[in-house]
């Protein structure tokens, strides 16, 4: 695979944060219905975990298994300091959005230099 796995853990990775950033949308857009309960994604630790068991392996076979079978978990947060029973807070959400999206920027930057290097390489620049 000429590629590695570098390509595939960032797509799996950008799929993920697409969907964090659905789920914070989907909070921001509910800011007032009463009753609504924050949705979280997560993801993170999940993947480091099965990208730390693959790798101690040492087989590509498994790390791409490992990065394939990776996915995210979206649940809600019960607890609730409203009147209303909603417990979306703005600032909280608005925060994480913009990490989100700057984390989802960072890795479209890296496949396309990657990308570009491949590319480069490959006219022998």
């Amino acid at each position: 695979m000429i590629f590695g796995n570098t390509i595939s853990m960032a797509q799996k990775s950008l799929d993920c944060l697409w969907k964090k950033q659905e789920a914070l949308s989907d909070n921001l857009a509910n800011i007032d219905t009463p009753g609504y309960k924050r949705k979280q994604v997560s993801f993170e630790e999940a993947f480091r975990k099965r990208l730390i068991a693959a790798d101690e392996t040492k087989s590509s076979a498994k790390m791409r298994e490992a990065i394939e079978g990776a996915g995210y978990t979206v649940y809600t947060r019960d607890d609730t300091a409203r009147v209303d029973e909603n417990n979306v807070n703005a600032d909280v959400e608005e925060t994480e959005m913009t990490r989100t999206w700057l984390h989802y920027n960072y890795l479209l930057q890296s496949v396309t230099n990657d990308i570009k290097r491949y590319q480069s390489a490959i006219k022998g620049q």
